[in-house]
């Protein structure tokens, strides 16, 4: 092998740095580029101009189009921008939209207008959907408008949720007890004599609490398979609307956070439930007082 000469050496050098420099610079474009694409395609927060909302919302073959129109709009109501109101026709008859996400979309965005009496009307008409992830952003966008029509959805937060069988089957189990689930992560398939198990998933966030159905059971159509227990943002969010418009009814479902009773809760549930449980406590003296009646005992 020959001897390189030191004025070999030293361009064999200066190929090495720019090879290495060139390498770089392709890593630092593509640390730019790519994250930018995804960011372009998926990120809700991307501004749109005012033809690009109105497509967007019109566009019936891509949700995720009229959900990004959607949280514009509900930014730019945020920034209190009248001009939005153009769209409210178009907002309010997406309630009927057979995609779930985007319904749970529209029922955030009604709140941020807690003047609009449209909105008012569309979210309580919201409270009786199928989908519980929209009944509840429903209920917890008209307490934004004072409105206590969906306290009884924001009880339903606290407590466990009962997921039942769609239809005939034998159940085996994904998760097991004390497992933590996303919406829509598979909690469970059942066999039903289909070539492929029917995938039953988890209509909300939240700890699988009890498998009710022993695994590899025959359930029927409807019948309680598992409970789940809250999941915790739920739980923080229901909390601080009870703290607005909780009635004393509604103490013994908070009053199970400020003991503590719910595994897996962090410390500002405990304090929030307590927070809220006075709250609710103070309104009944006050209203007690106006009346002439006693307050509820403590």
């Amino acid at each position: 092998m020959p001897t390189l000469v030191p004025a070999d050496r030293a361009r064999l050098a200066e190929v090495h740095r720019k090879r290495a420099n060139l390498i770089v610079m392709i890593a630092a474009i593509l640390s730019v580029v790519v994250p930018f694409l995804f960011w372009h395609g998926t990120w809700f927060g991307r501004p749109l101009s005012d033809r690009e909302i109105g497509q967007y919302l019109a566009d019936q073959k891509n949700p995720r189009h009229i959900q990004h129109a959607l949280v514009q709009i509900g930014e730019r109501i945020e920034r209190g921008d009248v001009g939005v109101r153009r769209w409210y026709p178009n907002v309010v008859s997406l309630a009927r939209n057979p995609v779930p996400e985007i319904r749970v979309t529209l029922a955030w965005l009604m709140g941020t207008d807690n003047h609009s009496d449209e909105f008012r009307r569309t979210l309580l008409g919201m409270l009786e959907d199928r989908e519980p992830l929209v009944r509840r952003n429903a209920a917890l966008s008209l307490v934004r408008f004072g409105d206590a029509s969906g306290r009884l959805e924001l009880l339903d937060m606290l407590r466990p949720y009962s997921v039942r069988s769609p239809t005939d089957g034998i159940v085996h189990y994904v998760l097991k007890e004390g497992d933590t689930v996303d919406t829509g992560g598979v909690l469970a398939r059942l066999e039903t004599g289909d070539r492929e198990p029917l995938e039953i998933r988890s209509p909300l966030p939240g700890r699988l609490e009890t498998q009710v159905a022993r695994e590899g059971k025959r359930v029927s159509r409807g019948e309680e398979i598992l409970v789940l227990s809250p999941g915790e943002e739920h739980v923080w969010e229901a909390l601080r609307a009870l703290y607005l418009i909780g009635e004393p009814g509604d103490l013994p479902d908070v009053e199970r956070y400020t003991a503590g009773a719910v595994p897996g809760m962090k410390t500002r549930i405990q304090q929030q439930a307590v927070l809220t449980a006075a709250a609710i406590h103070s309104r009944a003296s006050i209203i007690g007082q106006g009346t002439g009646k006693l307050p509820a005992p403590n």
